[in-house]
């Protein structure tokens, strides 16, 4: 992870330049360390190999808990999400130490400590947090104030991980899997590794803002016809059948720069081995922290810039996963190959869910609505996430130019039909205004 140890290298190059007798609140100011936090977490939702469904129920309740020291700790600038994220209750206050708690200190600790216990191995961020308390011991914090802070975070993350255990995730880790039948519309698992639908019952997960999942739905998908040549389906077939065989190096670079795939299984001869990626929640949170930097935002901005862009991406994750097992829609790659070139394999791996909507133009559009209410429109901005795959930079115009390339992206890769990808961008913008509307976070 070649940007995770570059951004490590500049914060502890800027640490020893500080004066170690009593800095600390400069050193925990500091607005990168929250987002070389953001990068702790990414690296270990992809390193477990956490799908992008369950990666957005990682990363919220890591940027929520820290969010909310902030906003404990500086009321008068930043509005609780309690009363405004469903079931989220008045949280603790300070109390009489408030005025001897370092609250980006503290918040740090809180992400770490949600971010440690919704991922797998629970603890995973240890020594993260280990470094972070020796940070702080090295730059001067008093006893008192390091003790508060510690005790605050812990109070706060207590009380997000006891709101967490409500999202019924833990209960559908048990319910009926997806069942595959005969009907040839239906989603069925897809080359190479065939693997079964992941997380068919994501649409009962609990939304915070959305009224409910089925809110903002699109438009039925297209009839299933590979027959007539001038049904709306098999035009889409043939348009992302000919697109693929016709990608230009500009197409395959928009393609690839939006795979976000967190586990790509690589198949040559009997050999098989995986390589990993940021998954597309990742992506976006990296996008959070480049825009904050690029902004000059402070440290409480860019815990509210993430929180608001986690909140868009596990809101619109259950809008669109309530489309996709309702209507069950078989990838192009699979009705290519049956129907028209057996040969046939799409730019990208093929994900293990049904086609429509597009799950990746969802989110995109939500979280580029949110950072669009916080940042600004036309905020230019170069996104550099996946240089450490070895894919190069791309830059934009405006968040949602972001996410109508991604639109684009998803199409050019063979996964997604044109059109599947334009109506989950819709969706995903209503989901992302919605929430940008309502929540009142920046005082």
């Amino acid at each position: 992870m070649k940007k995770v140890f570059l951004v490590c290298a500049i914060l502890m190059v800027w640490c020893m330049s500080c004066n170690k007798k009593n800095d600390y609140k400069k050193v925990f100011s500091n607005p990168l360390l929250f987002t070389y936090t953001e990068y702790e977490l990414n690296g270990v939702v992809m390193g477990n190999n956490f799908s992008p469904i369950v990666a957005s129920r990682n990363y919220l309740y890591a940027n929520v808990a820290a969010y909310e020291v902030i906003a404990a700790g500086y009321p008068d600038k930043y509005k609780s999400l309690a009363g405004q994220l469903r079931e989220l209750e008045p949280l603790p206050a300070p109390g009489k130490n408030k005025d001897r708690i370092n609250y980006e200190f503290a918040s740090l600790l809180s992400f770490c400590k949600l971010g440690s216990i919704v991922t797998f191995p629970e603890g995973s961020m240890d020594k993260y947090v280990d470094s972070l308390k020796k940070l702080a011991k090295d730059h001067g914090m008093p006893s008192d104030v390091f003790n508060n802070s510690i005790a605050f975070a812990d109070t706060i993350s207590s009380a997000i991980q006891a709101w967490s255990k409500g999202d019924n995730y833990a209960e559908t880790r048990s319910m009926e899997k997806y069942t595959v039948n005969d009907d040839p519309s239906r989603w069925i698992p897809t080359p190479p590794a065939y693997t079964s639908a992941l997380e068919p019952h994501w649409d009962l997960i609990r939304p915070l803002v959305l009224d409910s999942a089925n809110q903002f739905m699109p438009p039925p998908p297209y009839k299933f016809d590979v027959k007539d040549t001038t049904s709306n389906y098999y035009k889409e077939v043939m348009l992302s059948k000919h697109v693929v065989e016709n990608l230009t190096p500009e197409q395959k670079h928009i393609a690839d720069f939006w795979d976000d795939n967190p586990f790509k299984l690589n198949v040559s001869g009997h050999v098989m081995f995986g390589s990993k990626k940021f998954s597309p929640p990742g992506h976006w949170m990296s996008i959070a922290g480049i825009a904050a930097k690029k902004a000059n935002a402070d440290f409480g901005t860019t815990v509210y810039a993430c929180a608001i862009t986690s909140i868009a991406l596990y809101d619109s994750f259950i809008e669109c996963w309530a489309v996709k097992y309702k209507y069950n829609t078989v990838r192009p790659e699979t009705v290519i190959n049956k129907y028209f070139d057996a040969d046939w394999r799409p730019h990208l791996q093929t994900p293990p869910f049904p086609e429509y909507t597009c799950g990746h133009s969802t989110g995109s559009a939500a979280a580029a609505e949110v950072l669009t209410s916080v940042f600004g429109d036309n905020f230019a901005y170069t996104d550099s996430t996946e240089l450490e795959f070895g894919i190069a930079n791309r830059s934009y115009k405006s968040f949602r130019d972001a996410a109508l390339e991604n639109n684009k992206a998803r199409f050019y890769g063979g996964i997604h039909y044109q059109y599947s990808c334009e109506y989950a961008n819709q969706c995903g913008t209503e989901v992302g205004d919605l929430i940008a509307r309502r929540l009142k976070m920046k005082l």
